[in-house]
C-alpha cells in the first residue's frame, strides 16, 4: 500500500493457508503482494508419500488450486521456465494490483539461473487513440461551461495516477470528495475538499454537493456496502463521467480501451482550454472542534477522535481497524501529508496491527499511529514485540469498550458471544519484550490529553494508550451504516 508492491514468504501447506486470509484481503483491496511458497522437492512429490504439511493423500497441488481463487497469477516453477514464469507473475501483480503466487520447491531453488538482463516489461497500448478522441469530444460536450465536481476513490491510488487527478483539480475550481476507502487520497485541508461521501450516511451538505453536481467525475470509484451506506448512493448517470481502470463512461456511453491516467489528463486539458474559470464555491466548512471538556470528564467516542485529530502531524501513517476506530476517524479531516489506511471491504479485524508493523518497516521515517479495538487487537497482538525488534516507535491506541461493540449494536447487545476477556493492556508490551515504551490507561479527557502529549514528546519510544470507553457507544457515522443490518432497524447510539 505504501511502496507499491510487497512480498511474503511462507512454507508449504500450513504456512500458506495461515496467510490465505491476508492474501485474500489483498486481492479484495487490490494490494499487489507476491506470495512465495517453499514446497517439497519434485522428487518427494513424485513418491506421493504422506509428507509433513500436506493433507497426506499424495496430492501436492491442493493449495496451488486454492491460490487460483485469491491471486491474479500463479506459477509452479520448473527449472527450464522458472525465470520466464517469475517475470510473468511479477508483471501481472504489478499491472493488476492484486496478489500473485509462486511455488518454489527445494530442488528447483538450487538450480542455477541468470538474473534478468532487462526491467520487467510494462503493458503498452492500453489506450486507443480513437477511443480517447471520441471520449474527449463527448466529455467536452457534457462539461460545457459547467463546474466540475470530483468524487475519487481507492483505485486512483492503486493505479498510481494521483498526480493526474491532482492536475485535474488544479485546472479549475473543482470541489471534490472521496469515499472512506480513498480517505487521505487527496488533501483534506483544502478549501475545495467537501468531505467523505457515504450515500445516505453522508453529511447532508456533502451529499447534496455530490448528488446534485451539474457534472460529476467519479474517478476510481467502487461502491461497496460499508462505504456507500449500503448502496444508498444516488448518482445520476446522465450527469456523470465515470473514470475506471481501462474504460470511461460519459453519460452512459462507454469509451474503451482508455486508461484512467489518460482520461484524467484529457479532462484536465478540457478545463484548461475553456474560456471560463469556475467561480469559487462554498464548500461545507469543516466542523470546528469543540472546546476541550473538563479534564475529569469521562471519555466518549467523540472526545477520543477529536483529540486524536489534533495530535496528528504531517507524515503520520494512521491505521484504523474495522469498527469504531475506522468509522470514528473516517469523517474527521486529516492534516495534509497524513496517510490513512483501513480495510473496509475485506474487514478482517486485527489486520491493522501487523499492517502497522509493515508500514513502519516500509517508512521508518514516518511515525505510525494505530487505532484498534480490544477485540481486534487480541487476534494479532503477538506482533507487538516485532516493533521493538525493528526499532519502530508507533503510537498504539487500544479502544477498550469491553468487547465487540459494533456487533452488540447490530445484534446481541448483551449476548455472551460479544464478550471478551478484559486484558491488562498496559502490561502487554513488557510481556512481549518491548524494551523502550510508555503505557497508559486513560478514562478521562485529562488522562487522554496527558498520554497523547507524552507520546508526542517521546518520538523514539513505543507508546500504548488503552482508552476505556462505554461498551455500547459507537460513532454517529457507524450508526448510519450499520442500521440496515440491525434486525429491527434500530441501532443504539
Amino acid at each position: 500500500r505504501l511502496r507499491g508492491m510487497s512480498t511474503v514468504v511462507t512454507t508449504f501447506g500450513v504456512g500458506e493457508l495461515s496467510a490465505a486470509n491476508a492474501i485474500a484481503g489483498s486481492y479484495a483491496e487490490q494490494v499487489p503482494v507476491v506470495h512465495i511458497v517453499g514446497g517439497p522437492s519434485k522428487d518427494a512429490q513424485g513418491t506421493r508419500r504422506a509428507l509433513h504439511h500436506s493433507l497426506g493423500d499424495g496430492d501436492f497441488e491442493h493449495f496451488l488450486r486454492v491460490s487460483r481463487e485469491i491471486t491474479c497469477a500463479q506459477a509452479n516453477l520448473m527449472p527450464a521456465t522458472a525465470r520466464r514464469e517469475i517475470d510473468r507473475v511479477l508483471s501481472e501483480v504489478r499491472e493488476q494490483k492484486r496478489p500473485g503466487y509462486i511455488l518454489l520447491t527445494t530442488d528447483v531453488a538450487r538450480f542455477p539461473t541468470e538474473p534478468p538482463a532487462d526491467p520487467l516489461p510494462r503493458y503498452t497500448g492500453g489506450t486507443s487513440p480513437r477511443a480517447l478522441s471520441l471520449f474527449v469530444e463527448a466529455a467536452a460536450e457534457l462539461i460545457g461551461d459547467h463546474q466540475l465536481t470530483v468524487l475519487a476513490d481507492l483505485l486512483v491510488h492503486r493505479l498510481q495516477v494521483v498526480k493526474e487527478l491532482e492536475a485535474l483539480l488544479a485546472a479549475d475550481v473543482v470541489p471534490y470528495a472521496t469515499l472512506m476507502w480513498g480517505k487521505s487520497l487527496l488533501d483534506e485541508s483544502s478549501p475545495h475538499y467537501l468531505g467523505i461521501y457515504a450515500g445516505s450516511a453522508s453529511v447532508p451538505a456533502v451529499r447534496t454537493a455530490i448528488e446534485e453536481a451539474p457534472v460529476l467525475v467519479t474517478a476510481g470509484v467502487v461502491f461497496t456496502d460499508m462505504v456507500s451506506g449500503f448502496f444508498s448512493q444516488r448518482i445520476d448517470p446522465a450527469r456523470t463521467i465515470d473514470v475506471a481502470q481501462y474504460q470511461t463512461t460519459v453519460a452512459g456511453e462507454v469509451f474503451a480501451p482508455l486508461e484512467m491516467g489518460a482520461a484524467l489528463e484529457a479532462l484536465a486539458t478540457i478545463l484548461t482550454r475553456r474560456a471560463i474559470t469556475s467561480p469559487p464555491v462554498a464548500s461545507p466548512p469543516a466542523e470546528a472542534l469543540p472546546p476541550p471538556p473538563p479534564r475529569d470528564q469521562p471519555l466518549t467516542q467523540e472526545m477520543l477522535w477529536d483529540r486524536l485529530c489534533v495530535a496528528l502531524t504531517p507524515g503520520n501513517v494512521v491505521l484504523a481497524d474495522q469498527g469504531t476506530s475506522f468509522y470514528g476517524m473516517a469523517d474527521h479531516r486529516l492534516p495534509q501529508g497524513v496517510t490513512f489506511i483501513g480495510q473496509p471491504l475485506w474487514g478482517s479485524i486485527g489486520y491493522t496491527l501487523p499492517a502497522a508493523l509493515g508500514a513502519g518497516v516500509a517508512h521508518p521515517d514516518r511515525r505510525t499511529v494505530l487505532l484498534i479495538g480490544d477485540g481486534a487487537a487480541q487476534l494479532t497482538v503477538q506482533e507487538l514485540g516485532n516493533f521493538s525488534r525493528e526499532g519502530l516507535s508507533p503510537v498504539i491506541v487500544v479502544v477498550n469498550n469491553d468487547g465487540y461493540t459494533v456487533e452488540r449494536a447490530i445484534h446481541g447487545e448483551t449476548a455472551p458471544y460479544n464478550d471478551i476477556v478484559n486484558w491488562k493492556w498496559t502490561d502487554i508490551p513488557n510481556a512481549l519484550g518491548v524494551a523502550d515504551h510508555l503505557a497508559f490507561r486513560v478514562q478521562t479527557y485529562g488522562e487522554l490529553d496527558d498520554a497523547l502529549t507524552a507520546a508526542a514528546a517521546h518520538r523514539d519510544s513505543m507508546v500504548l494508550v488503552e482508552v476505556v470507553l462505554p461498551r455500547l457507544e459507537i460513532p454517529p457515522l457507524l450508526v448510519e451504516l450499520v442500521q440496515p443490518m440491525s434486525p429491527d432497524g434500530s441501532v443504539r447510539r
